[in-house]
């Protein structure tokens, strides 16, 4: 299914009175506002092939129907998102789960969606059909070095299919770690993870980098090999200049300060990227923006003020990109709602006034500053991002349009009431 450029319109004819008096409204007090649109139109989200399709619970997966079956389908989905909301050019593969049949007719079929690839992704946190060695005690740290030349192994193959679909980065997460106290050698743990992540980084081509995600717990609850960003700072530290650490926002313990987290890593010019998701107890993979919106304003806050002061370009010079897991929503619906909330959340942090901020911050007026952060997060940005999406030739409703063009109740006569996409 595709959504055309007539349909689009036809759609936003109807609200444009409407649009047009909220932002005027909105505009009006915004300085540098069409700096403001500019940055909203060029920012884009990559969405990862595994959140197509329904999400995973601890207990089971309940099926929605209409789910992408093959790559292809995988790729049609995301075209469908960019169509609505011209901030999602990329998609991002999770290999061994989308390997392509045909480079070239997956590279054309991006192509005509409106899509490049984004990082490829390894996957050595469960074992694979006709496996030789099992992961079940780690991968990259596994005690028995062919363990790790497998695990080593395949990540270079994720490399090699990257190169092939015109990616730039692979990135890295691993589930290993340790159920119980004694189970690991912490110290060999790390050196036997360095030593391999070092030959995965010697066969990175010379434009590639690679992303070091970390996670504080799960599925290992006593440790994990990378748990937090320092360890994963050290890691990147020393395997070289294409290296980064890349923060999952749900891969915190409770109450984390993500957004110090993200600024000192900017600081250190090793942040790599983002996946973007919400959580209320721990690794949740909710709708981005859904439980904690004002730490997302704060964590991109920091991320303009960082980026800005390196003369980075926001939208290409770090990876964006959603991760998230879709219990009991149409999981498309789900992505529009998480890109909202992203959008938004940038554009209230590009309202924050850096030069008041900082006079704030030199005189110690603890007071004035919370007025400055909080004045930008109540600002109604809805018709900027709006406005954005218009001016790129978006739906100004992505999800009503998604809605009145019943384009859940295509998929399921296109593919099924049972079609199930590959994957978890």
């Amino acid at each position: 299914m595709h959504i055309d450029k007539q349909q689009i319109e036809s759609f936003n004819e109807s609200l444009l009175s409407k649009h047009q008096k909220q932002f005027d409204y909105t505009s009006s007090s915004v300085p540098n506002v069409e700096e403001i649109i500019q940055k909203l139109q060029a920012f884009q989200i990559g969405i990862p092939s595994w959140a197509l399709g329904a999400g995973g619970t601890r207990f089971g997966r309940f099926h929605f129907g209409g789910a992408p079956r093959t790559l292809e389908e995988k790729i049609e989905d995301v075209g469908l998102l960019q169509a609505l909301t011209k901030n999602n050019g990329a998609i991002s593969l999770h290999i061994p789960w989308d390997i392509p049949q045909d480079y070239h007719a997956i590279k054309e079929l991006a192509k005509e969606n409106d899509l490049k690839f984004d990082a490829v992704n390894s996957n050595t946190f469960q074992d694979q059909p006709n496996q030789k060695l099992s992961y079940k005690f780690g991968s990259l740290q596994h005690v028995d070095k062919a363990v790790r030349k497998q695990a080593i192994e395949h990540n270079i193959e994720v490399i090699k299919h990257g190169v092939k679909l015109g990616s730039n980065a692979l990135t890295v997460w691993l589930a290993d770690g340790s159920c119980f106290p004694g189970q690991l050698n912490f110290r060999k743990a790390f050196e036997n993870t360095l030593e391999s992540l070092q030959e995965i980084y010697e066969a990175l081509p010379s434009d590639w980098k690679v992303f070091v995600e970390y996670k504080a717990f799960e599925p290992n609850f006593y440790s994990m090999t990378v748990g937090d960003w320092g360890q994963s700072y050290l890691y990147a530290s020393k395997l070289g200049d294409k290296a980064y650490t890349l923060v999952d926002l749900g891969h915190h313990l409770p109450n984390a300060n993500i957004e110090q987290i993200v600024a000192l890593l900017l600081n250190e010019k090793k942040l790599g990227g983002f996946h973007f998701n919400d959580s209320k107890y721990g690794d949740d993979d909710l709708t981005t923006g859904s439980i904690k919106p004002y730490q997302l304003f704060l964590i991109f806050k920091e991320l303009v003020e960082g980026m800005d002061a390196r003369g980075m370009n926001h939208t290409s010079d770090l990876a964006w990109m959603i991760d998230a897991s879709h219990n009991v929503k149409d999981p498309l619906e789900d992505l529009l709602q998480s890109v909202e909330a992203i959008m938004l959340a940038y554009a209230q942090a590009l309202l924050v006034d850096k030069n008041s901020l900082n006079d704030a911050q030199q005189n110690n007026d603890v007071t004035q500053a919370q007025n400055i952060l909080q004045n930008a997060f109540r600002t109604d940005v809805r018709p900027l991002v709006a406005e954005a999406r218009l001016r790129n030739g978006g739906a100004l409703q992505p999800i009503a349009l998604y809605r009145e063009l019943k384009v859940r109740e295509q998929l399921i006569k296109e593919r099924g009431e049972n079609a199930q996409t590959t994957g978890l």
